[in-house]
């Protein structure tokens, strides 16, 4: 017998088998402040699903705290994200010595490591295995709103050492003007105080030693005297008032609309003062300026060649597809990355796509990354979860004035003792 099927129905069939066929991969990330970024991964992700029209690229995004505070339930759920934002460190290790993470070794094409610094990728390594990869290179600066120094007769660009910084800092508020803007609710923007100041004393080694129970642990010296300096910095009041109600996001629309002349802050702030400046804003490119963390009298990092920031890019969870990984690739090959950086989006990692660097800002951040001698990621990151958010406790505490920088050292080594 000869069967049949009319058209219109072997057409539903065929198309029906197509939706089936599509294997769909997930990608969680932390909400992005612009849009011209946000266009940027939609564009990546439709580039890719153009060219494999048997997957579909899902992004998804939450705010930064949400993520943060959300992402541990999410992994040990069904509705776990295929691939998610990480900051590696020991956050991401703890993911994957959890059981999250799979391991891509095998997946990751030897054209694709070859492309990327073996720094870069080892981050994204635990035990050996690959359990994500890295997009691209983050740096921990000071921003300055040139309209409010030139006003208050301070040179940024002269600002060499933490007496220097702490010299402008009392000039710019004598001038009647908010010297600091920072989001002191989310705590985290305090962290890189005191981070940057305990690798300024103690150098490259500071937290390998620390974390490696060499000497004194985080009770050692640089640890002490980074409290000790913060809050030299903290007991002239540089901060704009409510300082500690403050989130992230409010802080940047306050520097945006020179509400105080420095911000320390990596560069993913930039994307936020240009979308800023489109609304109105009157910070912009013609008074911005940029200039290293300073180097502190008597430290180990002499020169201020050791770098904060991160190796963001992507953690693959347990049961993510092959696509997924392959989706990762893509957004590694050097016309992406290029694109990134001609954006003003972040600094590629991908060789030669840094060419594409347009902006004076990301170029000194990428020589700064280039010549760093060691780069040490966020520390709420890189030391784990609980002790991170240990790190971020008592940097907003120093802060406060609440609690003294032994006490401080104290409680991160407690917290790393007990973790």
């Amino acid at each position: 017998m000869n069967m049949k099927f009319p058209t219109a129905v072997l057409t539903a069939m065929l198309l029906s088998s197509t939706a089936m066929a599509q294997t769909e991969v997930s990608v969680l990330r932390v909400e992005l402040a612009d849009e011209v970024q946000k266009n940027y991964y939609a564009d990546m992700a439709a580039a890719y699903e153009k060219a494999n029209p048997d997957v579909k690229i899902n992004l998804q995004y939450i705010a930064n705290e949400a993520f943060k505070t959300k992402l541990p339930t999410l992994l040990q759920s069904d509705s776990r994200p295929d691939v998610f934002y990480s900051w590696s460190g020991l956050t991401l290790v703890e993911q994957a010595e959890a059981g999250f993470l799979r391991d891509i070794s095998s997946l990751v094409s030897e054209e694709t490591l070859s492309t990327i610094p073996e720094g870069m990728v080892e981050a994204y390594r635990v035990d050996g295995e690959l359990v994500g990869m890295p997009l691209y290179a983050a740096e921990v600066v000071f921003w300055a709103n040139t309209a409010l120094t030139e006003k208050a007769g301070v040179d940024p660009a002269s600002i060499k050492t933490w007496e220097d910084f702490l010299a402008a800092v009392k000039t710019v508020k004598a001038a009647g003007i908010t010297p600091i803007v920072v989001g002191g609710q989310d705590k985290w923007p305090l962290h890189f105080y005191w981070s940057y100041l305990a690798i300024r004393e103690g150098g490259s080694h500071t937290l390998l030693d620390a974390t490696g129970g060499e000497g004194e642990g985080f009770m050692a010296e640089p640890f002490i005297k980074a409290g000790e300096k913060f809050q030299q910095l903290v007991e002239l009041e540089p901060f704009q008032p409510g300082f500690m109600s403050t989130t992230f996001e409010t802080a940047t629309t306050l520097f945006s609309n020179d509400k105080g002349a420095f911000r320390l802050m990596g560069e993913w702030a930039y994307s936020a003062i240009q979308d800023q400046a489109k609304q109105g804003a009157p910070l912009n490119d013609e008074n911005l300026a940029v200039f290293s963390f300073p180097v502190v009298e008597g430290g180990a990092d002499k020169d201020g060649s050791v770098t904060l920031g991160g190796i963001n890019g992507w953690a693959v969870s347990k049961d993510a597809p092959d696509e997924a990984v392959v989706y990762l690739e893509f957004m590694l090959e050097q016309e992406n990355q290029r694109k990134a950086a001609e954006l003003g989006i972040f600094i590629p990692i991908t060789d030669g796509a840094d060419e594409g660097i347009a902006n004076p800002y990301f170029k000194k951040i990428a020589e700064d990354l280039s010549n760093s001698t060691y780069h040490q990621v966020f520390l709420d990151q890189y030391l784990g979860a609980s002790v991170g958010a240990t790190v971020n406790d008592i940097s907003a505490d120093l802060a406060a004035e609440v609690i003294s920088p032994e006490q401080a050292a104290e409680q991160v080594q407690e917290a790393w003792d007990f973790r």
